[in-house]
């Protein structure tokens, strides 16, 4: 009898056989030495609920990403806050952003209040290795930076978005490196080498993708599979709908499943596939107004399309496959999640905001807590329970019946839309009872990290200096074309040192010559600009958009000297003394190197 000639018997022995193989993984334990297991974290950048094949868009294929879904849960209602340094900080602390100080995504405000424990320190603390290879996005100087925040390894940059894709600037713990490749593809390397390296040993491994955030930039081979495509799924207002960046977003996603693919066969090469907890899921919602299965609300939006992400979390032998759960869920409930699963303590400083999912995601069990979960940005905030949306403006929205949010209930429902404004206005006033308007200064020097960086992004320009863009990130200084101009940062010096100072710089043939005073307190440093040095601006060859932030140069790096610093706060301070020609120079950077 051939099997082929029935097919329904056939499916029959396989779920059989599926069934088997699930009772007897239900059972096993991690290999790994500790009998912990490892933990992997994709978090891609402005990707949205609709970038999925998975989640019905017919647009693009992403196997891989899909296949966790089949392979393990998805939450389908999971939420994160409207852009990105808030949910990276409410992932890895398990916090509200508001109550730890993260207000904006640069200039400082991007990073979350020290004293906060973040993800890698728990799993640090119960024995883990831990790596990042991406966009960190919570801050810059150690201790903000992810080596001060619990993480081992780092590799990638930490401003809130990169200017050029392609072998780009990068850093690895703090020293400045070359990228090498499409960026996605490089991170996803180290990654790979991370598992290699440490497959014997548990590890957390966190990758938060720079992708699909523009510059709209991706290899030939994913652009010509879109360029010429037609779209049959477009946004909600098709009017408004960007094709060419759409075309570019949905390429830009199909490299990061390729590159989600290659570390799960990374996994199962490695012989780790079984005791690793994987997981993936977006930082806000789209980049554009493309296709997003009719919700309301883009990047930047307190509303359904703007905070809704699927999460993909499987552990083969633990979760059960195919797992669907709708419950209401967050950022925030990802770190005590995660350590209940791994069965470490979540011992953080402050009580957390986030729950964990174990039983939900393992067993099944409904969540019995009756929760709403709140999402801000600028000022708007909104809630979400289970049945509910109460939006900034008042509306609510029965999400059950109308996830598209297009009929508002205030009025037909006025003691529920009361119930939901007192628990917005109780929220805001806890959440923001600790956060202070006292501006924060930027730590230089910290006695166990050798490097800090002090971008344009996170100085103040004076006299007529301007930035290259109005989004600071990857920004650079230019038109410093006199004597009253100056740079500021407002610093405080963690430890006395002595560092070696390089000032990242560009200046076109015949305005070569000015003398520079970098000075903090009673210190000071005296430099001069010897060598023209005139880059072009890079980046738009790489783009398939137009962009809407600062191109980019290959800066190059003046050995200014060395400068002693004492302990303490104040103002940093770059200026010019003289200018024998047109202008003094564009700045991208100061590198404080600790010597001593």
């Amino acid at each position: 009898m051939s099997i082929r000639r029935f097919p329904g018997f056939l499916s029959i022995i396989l779920l059989g056989l599926a069934g088997a193989l699930q009772a007897i993984g239900s059972a096993a334990q991690p290999r790994t030495q500790s009998g912990r297991p490892n933990i992997v974290v994709f978090l891609a950048d402005d990707q949205g609920w609709g970038d999925f094949s998975v989640t019905g868009n017919t647009n693009l294929h992403t196997p891989n990403i899909d296949q966790l879904a089949a392979d393990g849960a998805f939450l389908s209602h999971f939420y994160v806050s409207p852009v990105c340094s808030p949910t990276r900080a409410e992932f890895l602390t398990g916090r509200y952003h508001l109550r730890m100080g993260v207000t904006e995504t640069s200039e400082g405000k991007e990073r979350f209040n020290l004293g906060e424990t973040t993800i890698a320190e728990v799993f640090k603390t119960a024995g883990y290795t831990t790596a990042a290879f991406g966009k960190w996005h919570n801050g810059m100087q150690y201790p903000y930076h992810p080596n001060g925040r619990g993480f081992d390894e780092f590799y990638g940059f930490c401003s809130g978005h990169w200017g050029d894709y392609f072998s780009p600037p990068l850093e690895r713990n703090g020293q400045l490196v070359r990228g090498n490749g499409f960026l996605p593809d490089d991170l996803t390397d180290h990654a790979m080498a991370f598992i290699e390296q440490n497959k014997t040993r548990p590890f957390l491994l966190y990758i938060p993708y720079n992708t699909p955030h523009s510059p709209m930039q991706v290899p030939d081979e994913y652009w010509n599979r879109f360029k010429d495509k037609p779209l049959l799924l477009r946004g909600t207002e098709p009017e408004r709908e960007n094709i060419e960046h759409t075309r570019a977003a949905l390429a830009m996603c199909e490299n990061i499943d390729w590159n989600v693919g290659r570390v799960l066969a990374k996994l199962r090469e490695a012989g780790l596939e079984q005791d690793t907890i994987v997981l993936y899921f977006n930082d806000n919602g789209p980049n554009g107004n493309r296709w997003r299965d009719g919700l309301r609300g883009q990047k930047g939006s307190t509303d359904e399309g703007g905070v809704r992400s699927p999460l993909f979390i499987k552990w083969p032998g633990v979760i059960p496959p195919g797992r669907k759960i709708a419950d209401i869920s967050g950022a925030i409930d990802l770190l005590p999640t995660l350590a209940d699963l791994a069965g470490i303590p979540a011992a953080t400083q402050h009580a957390l905001d986030g729950i964990s999912l174990k039983s939900t995601i393992v067993a099944g069990k409904p969540s019995q807590v009756d929760r709403v979960i709140f999402s801000h940005w600028k000022g708007r905030i909104s809630a979400r329970s289970q049945q509910y949306r109460y939006t900034h403006n008042h509306e609510l929205h029965d999400l059950l019946v109308d996830p598209g949010q297009t009929n508002d209930l205030a009025t037909a429902k006025p003691e529920v839309a009361a119930a939901f404004k007192q628990r917005v206005e109780r929220w805001k006033s806890e959440v923001t009872s600790a956060t202070s308007d006292r501006p924060r200064t930027f730590p230089v020097g910290h006695p166990k990290f050798k490097y800090t960086q002090l971008p344009a992004r996170d100085g103040e320009a004076h006299g007529g200096i301007q930035r290259s863009n109005r989004f600071p990130n990857s920004s650079f200084f230019t038109h410093w074309n006199s004597l009253a101009g100056k740079i500021t940062w407002p610093i405080e010096v963690l430890a006395d040192g002595t560092f070696q100072v390089e000032i990242y710089y560009s200046c076109p043939p015949g305005s070569e010559g000015s003398e520079l005073r970098l000075s903090f307190g009673d210190s000071s440093l005296l430099t001069r600009i010897k060598d023209p040095h005139n880059p072009p601006l890079i980046g738009m060859q790489n783009d398939r958009v137009a962009r809407s932030e600062s191109y980019e140069k290959d800066f190059k790096p003046l050995q200014a000297g060395v400068i002693k610093l004492k302990q303490g706060e104040g103002e940093l301070s770059l200026q010019a003394l003289s200018m024998p020609g047109k202008e003094v120079m564009d700045f991208r950077m100061l590198m404080l190197t600790r010597i001593d």
